[in-house]
């Protein structure tokens, strides 16, 4: 089947276009380069006209151009990273042709026909197996990527901004949504699991996903409520989710409406220069292949300079300057996200791509600065957001079961919480200090600093955290005091970011983390690159940014009864026992924010050390852009105490069960198991 653009009007776009599919065309039967690299193009040339996600699923990966280890196996380490990138841009090809997005798919026709014109003319130069020097093959993807950053980062933030880029809202508004088959107009891969997804959502009464999508949207406004933020001021909200939930985002996309919000929906990150490394961020379908998007999740090797990082800042200033009234009434994202997908457990390959250490510094450079531009234009104060889970049906044949457990999750009681919460923190704050440390194997022994509370009857240190940004409900938390924040966290196993970490080990030093390491390979200098991949993102430490403790034990023993803890999404993860995030606080650019618990006592705790010393002066310094949350299941907690002064301990939690007066109902689904 032949990928077709039509309609184009009639331009110099539509010029290039017809040139480029033309000699595409071509090359899949011509034979002028020697092998193995004529095979090379000629495959490439296929996909670009053919497109088709079968040839990136795991049973073809061994033989497939966009894998580094075959490539560089075939063509040398250089050249055949160089080429392995490539293919992987051309695989990214389909979905523009779904938008009709013209300019995407010629940019990527035309930077594969220089390779392939390089090659040709150094085999014209040079006599018979002659090939081009790696450097120029370099220039020719640098150049690409640097030269287009007008076209890519700018379609990326219009396209969460302008409601005119409507191609998914348009398609799930206005498709039959009764016949599956809609999925496949989004271009994404759809594999049997999304479809019995969207079996599924279409099997529920209306009433159902009624509820489903009130609880959504009503965090969503509770959100702007509980910070005293204006929702009133805000005209669109950017639903993020995966294919298959089409029923429930379009009753959604009705909720917000009411609210007077428009929605968009944008896709995730296609280009190099737009992509987040393994994270997608906006809409998409099944995950093809997560070897390979693990395999090229430091492609920026490639491109990472000073001049790449000055050039992007600068055409992301400039649309969001072209854009700025509609970032001003960007009330936020609202995110859905699923569970139950079958684990990850990745391979490291030498032949991937590695950003260098100063590269690494640059690229933390880039995630700062690009933050704070967005800050500007889509201010932290007067945003909000909400975040929801739901299974897929990979979790298993409990799928139904599972689902209608987590919807219940997703509604437990409000009011209920609160109480049995605020109870909690009364005995969090006798102390000037929590301890916590763990049981049956976990190491976990740290010293938590609390920040001190002047007036009692106005202050609080901890939030009384229930179900609006973060649903489900259930946990209480704080910034801790970064001095005297000492010790060891260990957790067995633990899924962050999409990907398994096991027997994770952090230890912290005023705050700080001071040294880490996993049991997930052999080689423990590969395990102390993969934790600084996945969770320190190139920092050279992080410090603890959050700690807390999950109160829905509901969640956990819904977990524990269907063997499902290691699938939790820290969403539902973080509300089964204490959790500690490393990275930013979670009032990161909002400290300025009044917050108060619902008992009125405002919440204190919004800053640490690191943050009071920078954000007013230097910004860029205060913020680390990352934000990853580490829970200890109750079962390996021995205690969690409170201590004051005098070396007094108040209980919060005592052998795994809470032993908090007032909150003794929490421990009666940790008694059913």
């Amino acid at each position: 089947m032949e990928l077709r653009l039509e309609n184009i009007e009639e331009n110099e776009l539509a010029e290039r276009y017809e040139l480029s599919k033309e000699r595409i065309n071509d090359i899949r039967q011509e034979h002028i380069i020697a092998e193995p690299y004529g095979a090379y193009f000629r495959e490439c040339a296929r996909i670009l006209a053919e497109g088709s996600y079968e040839d990136m699923l795991p049973s073809k990966y061994n033989t497939c151009y966009a894998n580094p280890v075959y490539s560089v196996k075939l063509f040398g380490k250089e050249m055949g990273r160089l080429l392995s990138f490539l293919a992987y841009e051309i695989f990214n090809v389909i979905p523009f042709y779904a938008e009709k997005a013209a300019e995407d798919v010629v940019i990527t026709n035309e930077v594969f026909l220089e390779v392939y014109s390089e090659f040709i003319a150094q085999e014209q130069e040079g006599g018979k197996n002659s090939i081009p020097q790696e450097a120029t093959v370099k220039d020719i993807l640098y150049s690409h990527v640097y030269d287009y950053l007008d076209l890519t980062v700018h379609e990326r933030i219009r396209s969460q901004l302008d409601t005119a880029c409507d191609f998914a809202v348009s398609l799930i508004k206005n498709a039959d949504l009764s016949d599956i088959s809609y999925l496949e107009l989004f271009g994404e891969y759809v594999d049997e699991d999304t479809r019995k997804t969207a079996v599924f959502l279409n099997s529920l009464p209306e009433e159902d996903i009624r509820k489903m999508a009130d609880t959504f949207t009503e965090g969503f406004r509770k959100g702007f409520e509980v910070t005293g933020k204006d929702i009133s001021k805000k005209k669109t909200v950017a639903i993020r989710y995966n294919l298959g939930f089409e029923r429930l985002v379009k009753k959604e996309m009705e909720n917000f409406a009411a609210m007077g919000l428009d929605t968009v929906i944008y896709r995730r990150g296609l280009h190099a220069a737009v992509r987040s490394g393994i994270n997608r961020i906006g809409y998409y379908g099944a995950l093809v292949n997560e070897q390979m998007d693990y395999d090229h999740r430091e492609d920026e090797a490639l491109f990472m300079d000073r001049a790449y990082v000055e050039r992007k800042l600068e055409v992301l200033k400039n649309t969001y300057e072209e854009y700025k009234d509609q970032a001003a009434v960007f009330a936020g994202p609202a995110v859905m996200e699923r569970f139950g997908m079958k684990d990850f457990i990745p391979e490291n390959h030498d032949e991937s791509y590695s950003m260098s250490d100063k590269q690494r510094k640059l690229s933390v450079e880039l995630r700062s600065r690009s933050a704070a531009i967005t800050n500007m234009y889509i201010k932290g104060e007067e945003r909000s957001f909400t975040i929801i889970s739901y299974p897929v049906p990979a979790i298993g044949k409990d799928f139904e079961e599972i689902f209608k457990e987590t919807v219940k999750i997703n509604t437990l009681p409000y009011e209920k919480y609160k109480v049995m919460q605020q109870a909690i923190i009364e005995v969090l704050e006798k102390g000037g200090h929590v301890e916590v440390r763990g049981k049956n194997g976990n190491r976990t022994d740290l010293r938590i600093s609390l920040h001190k509370i002047q007036d009692k009857a106005s202050q609080t240190v901890f939030e009384n955290c229930v179900a609006d940004v973060n649903i489900p409900v259930g946990e209480v938390f704080t910034s801790p005091v970064l001095k005297g924040t000492s010790g060891t966290l260990h957790v067995s196993q633990v899924y962050l970011n999409g990907l398994i970490f096991k027997d994770l080990e952090l230890t912290f030093k005023d705050g700080m983390i001071e040294s880490y390491r996993c049991g997930n390979f052999p080689d423990e200098e590969e395990n102390r690159r993969y934790i600084e991949e996945n969770i320190l993102y190139h920092h050279e430490t992080l410090p603890m940014g959050e700690f807390a403790i999950g109160t829905d034990t509901t969640a956990y023993a819904m977990a524990k009864r269907f063997d499902i803890f290691n699938k939790l999404p820290i969403l539902i993860a973080e509300k089964t026992g204490p959790h500690f995030a490393v990275g930013d606080t979670c009032y990161s650019r909002q400290e300025e924010v009044k917050v108060c618990n619902p008992d009125g006592r405002e919440i204190i705790s919004k800053d640490n050390e690191h943050t009071v010393k920078y954000r007013k002066n230097d910004p860029l310094k205060a913020y680390f852009n990352c934000h990853t949350d580490i829970t200890i299941p109750y079962e390996e907690l021995l205690e969690i105490c409170s201590v004051d002064e005098e070396g007094n301990r108040y209980y919060i939690i005592k052998d795994g069960k809470f032993a908090v007066e007032g909150a003794e109902e929490l421990n009666e689904p940790l008694m059913n198991l």
